[in-house]
């Protein structure tokens, strides 16, 4: 062999292990897809991160993250989404209500996507199953409408004295239009009256807050939304001007000065959210992973609260609450 072909030769052998090498190294990309605005979610996000971790991937050392954030406007998550699919993001996390799956699950069908999903996957067509979901989706369903009736019973326990009851919805969730039915059911049966106000933007929750003082209502069930988790702060105050005992979705509410709440623990959902995301980068297929569902149920009671409404907490919601504010 001539000297100028070893050489050549050589180079392309010391080359191509740095090479391989490198690419071994790159770090593997997730695009965590959501409707709030930065800064909304914080517990949430850490607790995502968190789940990664457990799964041996750290942001910023091991995996790197590409958000995407709708701004409290779901109108734009189909092109966030697509712009995720077009940076080839290795798995895609959607988060922040059903939208998000659903614009992820439109934009792609190759790339794994994990979702919170509040509804029912099935129904949606996000998933064939929930033991067997069959495409590129899986993730973890809360059972968001399932437990709005709850919440309401929940509720009547807390003010038995409630004849007139309003339900908070956000008609931009394509779950709300079967959470009025099922509530509007389960007021029936108790023989009250119920009334659905519809809000998007805080004017819209303004106005429907003077509604409900036209309306005379004693007491108010807040669907679990997204948008509605984005604006706790004014929900609580409105609730609180108002004088009308509400349940929420979230403990952050009563942390926050919210008479109660009952559901899932989102940070938990967003905890497993990340370590089903970790799974799937170490080679695991969304087809073969079941959707995850939750088993335990938080109970949130504010006495403070309670007692500024006049309210005495019946001692079996007490017995039952996981988490009780002084």
């Amino acid at each position: 062999m001539r000297r100028r072909e070893l050489i050549l030769a050589t180079g392309a052998a010391l080359a191509w292990p740095i090479a391989a090498g490198a690419q071994q190294k790159a770090m593997p990309v997730v695009g965590f897809l959501h409707s709030a605005a930065p800064g909304q979610i914080a517990d949430l996000l850490d607790a995502f991160r968190a789940g990664l971790k457990e799964s041996g991937f750290a942001e910023g050392a091991t995996v790197a993250i590409e958000y995407r954030w709708g701004e409290n406007d779901v109108e734009r998550l189909p092109a966030l989404a697509s712009d995720l699919v077009s940076r080839k993001v290795d798995v895609i996390a959607a988060a922040g209500g059903d939208r998000s799956a659903i614009a992820a699950k439109q934009a792609t069908s190759a790339i794994p996507i994990v979702s919170v999903i509040g509804g029912d996957p099935v129904a949606e067509g996000l998933v064939e199953s929930l033991a067997h979901p069959g495409g590129n989706l899986t993730g973890v369903s809360f059972l968001t409408r399932s437990l709005t009736a709850k919440r309401l019973e929940l509720l009547l326990e807390m003010a038995p004295r409630a004849k007139i009851v309003a339900l908070l919805v956000n008609m931009k969730n394509p779950q709300s239009p079967s959470v009025i039915d099922d509530v509007q059911k389960a007021a029936l049966v108790k023989g009250i009256e119920f009334h659905s106000l519809e809000a998007s933007s805080e004017t819209e929750i303004a106005q429907a807050f003077a509604t409900m003082d036209r309306l005379h209502a004693d007491a108010l069930v807040i669907q679990a939304d997204p948008y509605f988790n984005n604006v706790r702060a004014m929900l609580v105050a409105l609730t609180a001007r108002h004088a009308i005992p509400a349940i929420h979705e979230r403990g952050a509410f009563v942390a926050e000065g919210g008479l109660m709440s009952y559901g899932t623990s989102l940070p938990d959902v967003y905890r497993q959210v990340g370590v089903y995301a970790g799974k799937i980068l170490r080679g695991a297929r969304p087809a073969d992973s079941p959707v995850a569902q939750p088993t335990k149920f938080d109970l949130a009671i504010n006495l403070k609260t309670a007692k500024a409404l006049g309210l005495t907490v019946p001692p079996i919601l007490l017995a039952q609450a996981d988490e009780v504010i002084e």
